[in-house]
Formats: C-alpha cells, structure tokens, sequence
C-alpha cells in the first residue's frame, strides 16, 4: 500500500530545473573531474618517467619503467580507489553524505600535490612515494563515487534524475580532455625553452634534467579544480532524504531545501515519528528481507559494473598499439623525452574528443528518455558485436591498408562503452535503494567495478602476451556478452521516485516486495 510521501520530497521530485541544479552538477563533477585527470595524466608521464629514471647509459633505446614498476604506478591508485568506495560508501551513511564530502576532497588534493612532490632523485625513492600518495589519492577518489552520485539523485527531481547524475559522471570526459591539454601545454612550453636532440643523436642529452619538473607540474595540476570547489562543498546543505529518512530531522530537512527552493515547506515531523515506529523499513544490509527486496538489484548492478570495466579497462591496453600502428606515434629513438610526452599526449587527447566525451553527453541527452536498462543493454550488445568484429578477422585488421577500419571500430567500441554501462552502471545503485543504505550499496557496486578494472587492467595484460591479443579480444567480447544478460538483472527507475523505487514509500507487505522485483523486457 503507497503511503503518502513528505511535503519536502515530493517538492524535490516535481521541482523545475533550476540554478541549484547545475551547480550540484559542477560542485559534484569536480571530484570526478580530478579522478580522470589523474589516471589519465599517469599514463602520458609514465614514458617520460622510464626516460629520466630508468636509462642504463650506452643502451640503444630509451629508458622505460620495469613491467613490476609499471604495474605499481598505475595499479596501486585502482587499490586505493576500490577501498575507499567501501569505506566512504558505508560511512556517508552513517554520518551523513555532506560530512564526509570534504573529507574526501581534502584527500584528493593533498595526494595531488604530495604525488608530484615526490622524494630525491634516486628511482626507487621517486617510485615508493608516488606510489604511497596514489594509493591514498585513489582512496579519497573512491569516496567521490558514493557520495556524489547519492547526493545528486538526492537532490535531484524525477523527470530529469538520471540526466543530472549522468552529466556529474560525464565530468570525467573533461577531466580527460584537460590531463591531454595540460601534459600538451607543458611539453610545448618546456620543449620551446629547453631544446634538445633526438634520442637516435644524443642519448643522453635526448632528456633534459628540467624534464623532470615536467611531469610534477601535469600530475599537482590536478588538484587546483578540486580545490576551487572545497568552499561550495562545505555550503552545500545535507541532502534533505539522508536528513529526514535517516536522521529523522523533518524540521531541518524543510528548512534547507526551503532556501535551495526557495518555496514554503512544512517540517511533518509527526509523519516521520510515526514512519519510523513502523515495521518493515529499517531492516539492514545483512538481513534477509533486504535479500528478499533488493539482493538481486544489488547482484545486478555489482556484476554489470565488474564486467564493464574488465572490458573497458582492458581496451586501454591496446591504445599504443593503435597510435604507433596508425603513424601517431613515432618510434622512441626517433624522439626526444619531451617530444614524446608532446606526442602521445595530442593522440590521446583526440581519441578523448573523438569517441569519449561524445559518448557521455549522449547518455546524458538521452537516458531519461528511453531509459537506463535500454542504454545499458545497447551498450553491452553493441560493445560485444565490436569486440567479435575485431577478434574474428584479426589478422585483416593487422594489414597496413585496413589499420583505419580498426581504429574506427574500437573507437565505436569506446563511444558505446560511455552511451551505454559505463554511465548506466554509476547511475543506477544511486536510484533504487533505500535511503539508509543507497551510498552503501553504490560503494560496493563501484568497488565490484573496480576489482573489474584490475582485472582489466593487470590480468589482460598477462593474457594478450600468454593466449595472445586475438583470443584476448574474444574472451572481450563474451564478458561483454554477459554484461548484457546480467542487465536483465537491473530495475528500471525513469520517471519515478527514489521512495517509489526503493520500497521507502510503501508499507510493507509481500505483494509490493515481489512487484518491485519485475525487470523490463
């Protein structure tokens, strides 16, 4: 049986768009904005750092990073990252999502700044520290996934909910656009000041020493947006669903969603007391009626997220590949340190602006029109019917003359990833469970995501060199195939309340439990 909603809520659901929505967007975009800066931003400087560190005086090619040291950079932030959506997951639930929200953000932007300030000048010293302040900068950006998804479903009203979450997840299309111009600006600008020769010519005068202030700037570059935004993360009022459904605090709830919409609201106090005297919606994450409700949303959205990003992970493996294969990219010897960085840093910021950021807006332009579960599913087919087009016919694409075909579909398969799972499965756990629980549940999806990524990313690596990059793309193709059939799994929540979606608007009673479960076909 429905029962009738909060005056505060209800107001949040039908609001217009207004102002206050676009500068949630912007001040919960920002911590997005800095995760993909920073994992995009180690991958242009980790050349340069096998350059600097790394040379053996009289070899015949460039220094490079040891596969084991390669592995620590880039993986130690997924570590970080995959505990701190645990962890800041569970606690924006117990303390409340605003409190926690700085926390987050002040661990962003010291590990930023801490990961360029690394220690000495010997290698291993260079490589511990960053490594120790990746761990923890992935921590803080961990936290950043619960609490900014949650707080802007929150905020969020039901026509326009999943746009809005969407576009704050889209800010990763600029933090990725911006990790390519910075590294572009500062090559150029140190390239111009300090010239130097072509590896092939002078192999040790091929890295100037001030290159090594280079990749500090573009890795402490990050930390200014989300510094600007620490001040507006502090005003921002706690969400009025975590005041009232979990705090219990009417009065509170109505007078800061009042000034954010600047409307009369009355406080119903006595509505939430009598609510919270009944049984059946405060049962636990670990208790069966929250199994019998929401454990196969919660199987859905946990598995759809690990497949996702094995796949899209893992695709990042094969991007050097593609720029030398095309011509982008000339060969090391024929470079200088800096020239290189200039290099991969343009080719990677076209890809970014080609098929990335596309990709995003259009979920955003799209998905509360024909809907989540219809994104996600598209998305999955059609990354699965790329993958098998890549892997069948490999050896045609490997021809010179085809090489632009297969750039063209991988790129497709990336603008598919982003209009389809990748924006789908961040949207979702914020919408369908209870207020109690929601940044519990989104940090556990997110960690599932990212034990994905690492698998993606660490796991492919050693699969395309044992079983090679043709059954690798095969083996792709399959986990994309089951995304798609885990989907079926998953709610969908367009046009309706977050109440309406989690059971918090209904008394309790079998029949509404078991509707829930119904899944579109």
């Amino acid at each position: 049986m429905a029962r009738e909603q909060l005056q505060v809520l209800n107001a949040l659901d039908v609001a217009k768009t207004q102002w206050y929505h676009f500068t949630a967007i912007v001040i919960a975009g920002m911590g997005f904005f800095t995760d993909a800066y920073d994992l995009f931003c180690i991958s242009l400087v980790t050349k340069l750092l096998g350059r600097i560190y790394y040379y053996q005086p009289g070899s015949d090619t460039p220094g490079a990073l040891p596969s084991n040291v390669l592995s620590a950079v880039n993986g130690v932030a997924f570590c970080g990252t995959l505990s701190g959506q645990l962890f800041f997951g569970w606690l924006g639930d117990k303390m409340g999502r605003k409190r926690v929200y700085g926390m987050t953000l002040m661990i962003m932007v010291i590990c930023s700044i801490a990961s360029g300030l690394s220690f000495g000048k010997n290698p291993t010293a260079v490589m511990s520290t960053l490594c120790f302040f990746r761990f923890w900068l992935g921590f803080g950006i961990g936290g950043d996934y619960p609490l900014s998804a949650t707080i802007m479903s929150e905020y969020a009203n039901k026509k326009t909910r999943g746009a809005f979450i969407a576009a704050v997840f889209a800010m990763q299309g600029f933090g990725i656009l911006a990790g390519g111009m910075v590294a572009v600006i500062i090559s150029a600008a140190f390239k111009a000041q300090f010239p130097a020769p072509v590896f092939e010519v002078d192999p040790a005068g091929s890295t100037v020493p001030q290159a090594d202030y280079a990749w500090r700037i573009i890795v402490m570059f990050g930390a200014i947006p989300a510094a600007l935004t620490y001040y507006w993360r502090m005003k921002m009022p706690e969400t009025a669903r975590y005041t009232a459904l979990v705090a219990k605090n009417a009065k509170q709830a109505a007078s800061d969603m009042a000034k954010v919409l600047e409307v009369e609201l009355e406080s119903e106090q006595e509505k939430i007391e009598k609510m919270s005297q009944e049984k059946g919606n405060d049962f636990g994450l670990f208790s069966t009626q929250f199994a019998r409700r929401h454990g196969l949303h919660l199987l859905g959205t946990t598995t759809t997220w690990f497949l996702l990003d094995i796949a899209f992970y893992s695709q990042n493996l094969f991007q050097k590949d593609i720029f030398s294969a095309i011509g982008w990219i000339p060969k090391p010897k024929t470079m200088n340190a800096l020239d290189e960085l200039f290099k991969i840093a343009r080719a990677q910021t076209l890809i970014a602006l080609c098929s990335t950021v596309p990709g995003y807006w259009f979920t955003v332009a799209f998905i509360d029109r024909i809907g989540r579960f219809a994104i996600q599913l598209m998305g999955f087919f059609f990354m699965t019917v790329f993958m098998f087009a890549l892997a069948i016919p490999y050896h045609h694409w490997t021809l010179p003359d085809n090489r632009i075909g297969f750039v063209v579909i991988y790129s497709l398969t990336f603008f598919f990833a982003n209009f389809g799972p990748n924006a789908t499965t961040f949207v979702v756990p914020a919408e369908i469970f209870p207020a109690r629980l929601r940044s519990t549940c989104h940090g556990i999806s997110a960690a599932s995501g990212k034990a994905g990524a690492i698998v993606g990313a660490f796991g492919f690596l050693y699969a395309a060199d044992g079983i090679g990059v043709r059954k690798t793309l095969i083996v792709l193709g399959v986990v994309n195939f089951l995304g798609m059939i885990f989907t079926f799994l998953v709610p969908e929540s367009k046009g309706k309340s977050l109440e309406e979606m989690s059971g918090e608007g209904e008394e309790e009673n079998g029949s509404t439990a078991e509707s829930r479960q119904t899944v579109p076909v």
